[in-house]
C-alpha cells in the first residue's frame, strides 16, 4: 500500500481538474497539501481564491490537513513567499506537481508574441520558480519528489498550439536534466502527460463519449506512482482514462559517411536507413550522443 503519511505535497493548479484530482488522491493517502491556485480564467487572466478553498474543504471534510495558495506560479516572487509558507508551517517539502497551466491558441501565423511569452511564462518558467524554491530544501532533507506536466502537444504537436507545445516539451528538457542532477540527493524528477476532459481541454475534444472516459480521476493514479517513495526518475509517463504507457525519446542507429561521402545528396539518397526504426537507442545523457557518433568516426574503416 502505497502511503504519503507525513509528507507535503505542493500541487500548483489544483483549484480544479487535475491538480485537483491529484490534490485529492494525495491527501486520501495521508499527504499534508498546499493546494495553490490563481483561480485565473483559462487565458490565465483575474484571479480568486475560491476554488483553492474549496479544494481544502473537500481535502479536511474527508480528515486530511490542507492550505490554500494563491501564488501567481509566473512571479517568482510569490512562488518564494509561497513555499517560505510552507516551510514555516510544515517544516519541509517532500513532493513538487507542477500542474498550473493556461491556454491562448491560435495558429502560429495570428498568434501575438505576448500570448506566446505568457503561456510558456506560465508552464515553463512557473515550473522552474516553483522547482528552484524547493530544490534546495529538498537536497537538504535528501529527499524530493518532482513532476513536470507535459502534454501530447508537445511531444507530438497540436494545430495552433505552438506556444503550450513549445513549453510543455521545454518541460521533458528540464526534467531529464534534473534528474540526472537529483540523484546524489534522492530527488527523483519525472513528467506526466496527460489525457483528460478538463476545461483546458473540452473544446478540443468534441465527443462527449470520449470526455466521459477521459476523467480527471483516471490519470491521478499515474501521478502518485512517480512521487512515492520508490517512484522511477526521468520518466514520461503517459495516462488517460485508465491507460498507463511510458514514452521514450530515441535515437536511430543511422548511417555513418566517410569524409569524402559527406554531402547533402547522400544523405537523402539514403534517407530510409536514417530514418529506419532498427537500433534505436536511449541515451541516459546528452554527452552520449556526442560518444557515439564520435567512436563511430574513430572505428570506421
Amino acid at each position: 500500500m502505497i502511503s504519503f503519511d507525513e509528507r507535503v505535497a505542493i500541487v500548483t493548479g489544483a483549484g480544479a481538474g487535475l491538480g485537483r484530482s491529484h490534490a485529492l488522491a494525495l491527501a486520501e493517502r495521508g499527504a499534508r497539501i498546499v493546494v495553490n491556485d490563481l483561480g485565473a480564467n483559462l487565458d490565465g487572466t483575474g484571479g480568486s481564491s475560491a476554488a483553492a478553498e474549496a479544494v481544502v474543504a473537500e481535502i479536511e471534510a474527508a480528515g486530511g490537513e490542507a492550505i490554500a495558495n494563491g501564488a501567481n506560479v509566473a512571479d517568482n516572487d510569490q512562488v518564494q513567499a509561497l513555499v517560505a509558507d510552507v516551510m514555516d508551517r510544515w517544516g519541509r517539502v517532500d513532493i513538487l506537481v507542477n500542474n498550473a497551466g493556461i491556454l491562448r491558441d491560435k495558429s502560429f501565423h495570428n498568434m501575438d508574441l505576448a500570448d506566446f511569452r505568457t503561456v510558456v511564462d506560465v508552464h515553463l518558467m512557473g515550473s522552474v520558480y516553483c522547482t528552484k524554491a524547493a530544490w534546495g530544501i529538498m537536497r537538504d532533507q535528501n529527499y524530493g519528489r518532482i513532476v513536470m506536466t507535459s502534454s501530447s502537444s508537445g511531444l507530438w504537436g497540436n494545430f495552433g498550439q505552438a506556444n503550450y507545445g513549445a513549453a510543455k516539451m521545454a518541460l521533458v528538457g528540464l526534467m531529464n536534466t534534473l534528474a540526472i542532477e537529483g540523484q546524489k540527493y534522492n530527488i527523483r524528477v519525472n513528467a506526466l502527460a496527460p489525457a483528460a476532459a478538463t476545461r483546458m481541454t473540452e473544446n478540443l475534444i468534441p465527443d462527449p463519449k470520449v470526455l466521459e472516459l477521459l476523467t480527471p480521476d483516471s490519470v491521478s493514479p499515474g501521478l502518485l506512482a512517480l512521487v512515492h517513495e520508490d517512484a522511477p526518475t526521468k520518466v514520461i509517463l503517459g495516462a488517460g482514462a485508465g491507460s498507463y504507457a511510458a514514452v521514450f525519446i530515441e535515437e536511430t542507429e543511422g548511417i555513418y559517411l566517410s569524409p569524402e561521402e559527406r554531402s547533402p545528396e547522400n544523405i537523402v539518397a539514403r534517407w530510409d536507413e536514417v530514418i529506419k526504426g532498427d537500433g534505436q537507442i536511449q541515451f541516459d545523457f546528452g554527452g552520449l550522443q556526442t560518444q557515439t557518433f564520435a567512436v563511430r568516426a574513430a572505428t570506421a574503416e
